[in-house]
């Protein structure tokens, strides 16, 4: 390989990714595995394809180590969500780079930190970097929709591929401006995915005459109604309090009081701790008659839900049924996935904490729970890993990002690509050199 300059090595990387359509579904996650696996074994690093399906692999990349220390492995994943051209203004697949920004579907979901956990193998691969324990790269399918081709089959099938200490994911890392002081957002807990249906059961008959039928939709909007307008109650988790504490050097007595504390700093504050002090019910999708003119005997409502680390869904739906009231409706769980957290006290938090403060002595890293969900909890559930979402930003304001992903021009600057690779590199030798 030419040499390149490392921003240049990851922004080429970045872009022939982008230019591989992996939207899941259907994914084709093999295209972009083979392309990982051409480049890294062009470095030196050892690489295997892992699929349940041939179209649909996982790619696990390593620098073995003596044996003597822990193990590190950078996760990440190769699909994208669906991009509807016509929204965008420039190609969702072309990988372009414009005033020091890559656009394309997955540049920040995540396509980008596959490429800096890439670059970053290769280049220690190419320096001789020697690890005591592992180093691994896992890009793994099938992320976005979750059925059972990435890394939770990963886990279960090929546990000796995955099997690490410690690891390093998406989830968080953006710089923010907190009270007059910079701070990296570090994640070190997720909430659960534990969405649920509603089936609300009526009896139908023509829609001219309303009066001899039961109309199931018009049952439903009340249910609707109660799930949307309910306040759940709060509660302090340890990883909102350690954020509160590390932002304003107190901890918070209360749920009210930690809101009360973040707004006082600024509404995006605000809106990140908010839902990460109690469950959220939120309606998403209802279906009933397919027939204009036909009453529909059944409406099925379903209702996103994520639930705090540590609760079930035995609880949520006590607390459903409880807003509900009794009525004709069943209430189905559709899944659970999810709701793990790491310690925050570890080698890996102090190796984020020195690398933040040689980037910018002022800052520091904060934890928090993901209000969402990663593949993070696999590791978590099978191997007992301390694994945290950490890949930092501070190029694009946090409120731009979170509006790009799963939107249209969805871009990342190189600037944060690069500075992610150096990130990767400094905790690996950290953690895992000789």
């Amino acid at each position: 390989m030419a040499t390149v300059s490392v921003r240049d090595e990851v922004t080429e990387l970045l872009q022939e990714l982008i230019r591989v359509d992996t939207t899941n579904p259907p994914g084709n996650e093999t295209a972009a595995a083979e392309l990982l696996r051409v480049y890294l074994e062009e470095s030196g690093a050892e690489c295997e394809l892992y699929a349940r399906v041939p179209e649909r692999a996982n790619l696990v990349a390593r620098l073995p180590g003596r044996g003597d220390g822990p193990s590190l492995l950078f996760l990440s994943h190769t699909d994208v969500v669906l991009a509807d051209p016509a929204e965008w203004s420039a190609d969702p697949f072309g990988g372009e780079l414009r005033d020091g920004e890559v656009w394309g579907r997955g540049a920040l979901d995540m396509k980008g930190q596959v490429a800096a956990s890439a670059v970053a193998m290769a280049t220690l691969a190419r320096e001789g970097f020697e690890p005591a324990g592992d180093l691994v790269f896992a890009a793994t399918a099938d992320e976005e929709v979750g059925a059972g081709f990435g890394a939770q089959w990963l886990c279960e099938a090929h546990p000796d591929a995955v099997r690490c200490d410690y690891l390093i994911n998406e989830g968080s890392g953006e710089r923010l401006e907190l009270g007059g002081r910079p701070f990296y957002i570090c994640s070190v807990a997720e909430k659960m995915s534990a969405p649920f249906r509603l089936r609300v059961r009526g009896r139908s008959g023509h829609a001219s005459m309303p009066g001899i039928a039961d109309n199931a939709l018009v049952k439903a909007a009340p249910l609707i109604t109660k799930l949307g307008e309910h306040v759940p109650d709060q509660q302090l988790m340890p990883e909102v309090t350690a954020l509160l504490k590390t932002v304003t050097g107190e901890a918070p007595d209360s749920p009210q009081d930690a809101v009360a504390r973040a707004e006082a700093i600024g509404s995006f504050f605000a809106a990140m701790v908010e839902p990460l002090l109690s469950l959220t019910l939120s309606p998403t999708m209802v279906s009933a008659s397919q027939k204009r003119n036909v009453i529909p005997a059944i409406c099925d409502l379903v209702v996103d839900s994520r639930l705090l680390p540590g609760m079930t869904p035995a609880e949520q739906h006590a607390i459903v049924r409880e807003v509900l009231g009794e009525g004709d409706y069943e209430l189905e769980g559709l899944e659970a996935h999810g709701g793990s957290r790491s310690p925050i006290d570890t080698p890996l938090w102090d190796a984020v904490a020195a690398w933040v403060e040689e980037l910018e002595p002022e800052a520091r890293p904060a934890p928090i729970c993901v209000a969402g969900f990663t593949d993070s909890h696999w590791f978590r559930q099978a191997f007992g890993t301390v694994a945290y979402g950490f890949f930092p930003s501070r190029s694009m304001s946090p409120e731009l990002a979170a509006r790009l992903v799963h939107s249209a021009d969805e871009r990342v600057p190189i600037q944060d690509l690069e500075l992610g690779v150096g990130f990767l590199r400094d905790v690996a030798h950290r953690l895992v050199a000789v």
